[in-house]
């Protein structure tokens, strides 16, 4: 099936309580126990409609702990030359995989699931580069598997309403944008935050972010210049994106593992604006003035930790014969990474995906 046709970014069931089941249950493994997935998995036992079959790993001893703590019925681990993943990819009881590994390992752990034939959410960043996004999304395509990149802020209630009210036109024309994430993470060289070899760097982990609120506004730009901090490891410690947009408007973003940001995202239109109060990665109000009429606040509750909204997509989708999520289509994927790919030839970042 092709991918469905829908409006761009705004979910066709926003009220719907993400724990409620919407059809046959789907039984999910997921590859790698790292904190990501950790959260995933506590968010994952939350659907009606979601059972735990599997988790890997390389060690047992965490492949059995993992999956005692969030009530995986199996765990595998590398045995006898076959790592964990691929014995979980070979459980015919498991029907949608959920890849959290490093980005760099991203390539090989989805097309080895597709090739499979499961099901395959994959955390953000999607891949390396666009060449390996669009390898994969040909792959799902041609098996005609459902395939979707994780980009869990998309589907939340305060990022799907600033959406809506950008689009409504209630802010008028949006002329502008601006958007900042930044943390002071620790510096380690294993460190999948700052490591070459797995894809670190605030562009590839954070910088989606940012970019949610430019793109999910603005759409994508024509235009992208970057500036950033290079370390001694190659890898972009803080960049600064501004998009530029044919009708005049632009965009202006900040990611950081240096410092602390208030973390905050602006659109601004012709006849008001909105800004958001909480992480621009989880907003939980949003402040919105047009003309003289003052302010007003909107707020929203979260199920969860947030990943129940991205994962009742996932669900709902593949439950409905879809390949693709008409909110989280594979092609803005491949545009995602062709944007950043242009974005670390401007700071001259390469990774060893790159040559391959």
């Amino acid at each position: 099936m092709s991918a469905p046709i829908a409006t761009p970014w705004l979910s066709s069931q926003p009220d719907q309580d993400p724990r409620s089941a919407t059809g046959k249950p789907l039984r999910w493994g997921v590859i790698a126990t790292g904190g990501i997935a950790r959260s995933v998995s506590q968010d994952l036992a939350l659907l009606a409609d979601a059972e735990l079959r599997a988790v890997s790993s390389r060690g047992r001893d965490t492949a059995e702990s993992f999956a005692g703590a969030y009530g995986f019925e199996r765990a595998y681990w590398d045995d006898g030359g076959v790592s964990g993943y691929q014995r979980l990819l070979a459980d015919d009881a498991v029907d949608v995989v959920y890849v959290a590994t490093p980005h760099a390992q991203h390539h090989q752990m989805v097309l080895a699931a597709l090739t499979a034939g499961k099901h395959v959410l994959c955390e953000k960043a999607f891949t390396i580069n666009a060449r390996e996004a669009s390898a994969l999304a040909a792959v799902a395509r041609e098996r005609k598997l459902f395939l979707m990149e994780a980009v869990w802020s998309r589907f939340l209630p305060g990022m799907q309403r600033a959406f809506e009210i950008a689009a409504s036109g209630e802010l008028g024309d949006v002329h502008w944008v601006t958007a900042d994430l930044g943390f002071p993470a620790p510096y380690s060289p294993t460190s999948r935050l700052w490591a070459r070899q797995d894809g670190g760097g605030a562009l590839l982990d954070i910088s989606v972010y940012p970019l949610l609120w430019a793109v999910g506004t603005l759409g994508f730009p024509q235009t992208v210049s970057a500036t950033g901090f290079i370390n001694d490891d190659g890898v972009d410690a803080q960049n600064a994106l501004t998009l530029g947009y044919n009708h005049g408007a632009q965009a202006q973003l900040t990611s950081s593992l240096l410092a602390f940001g208030p973390r905050t995202a602006t659109v601004a239109g012709s006849l008001g604006y909105l800004q958001s109060v909480g992480s621009i990665n989880n907003p939980r109000e949003l402040v919105i003035g047009v003309g003289r009429a003052g302010l007003r606040t909107e707020e929203f509750e979260v199920v969860g930790l947030g990943y129940t909204y991205e994962l009742r997509e996932v669900t709902r989708c593949i439950q409905q014969g879809l390949t693709e999520s008409p909110v989280m289509p594979l092609e803005d994927s491949i545009k995602t990474m062709r944007l950043f790919d242009g974005v670390r030839s401007q700071l001259g970042v390469s990774y060893a995906n790159d040559a391959h």
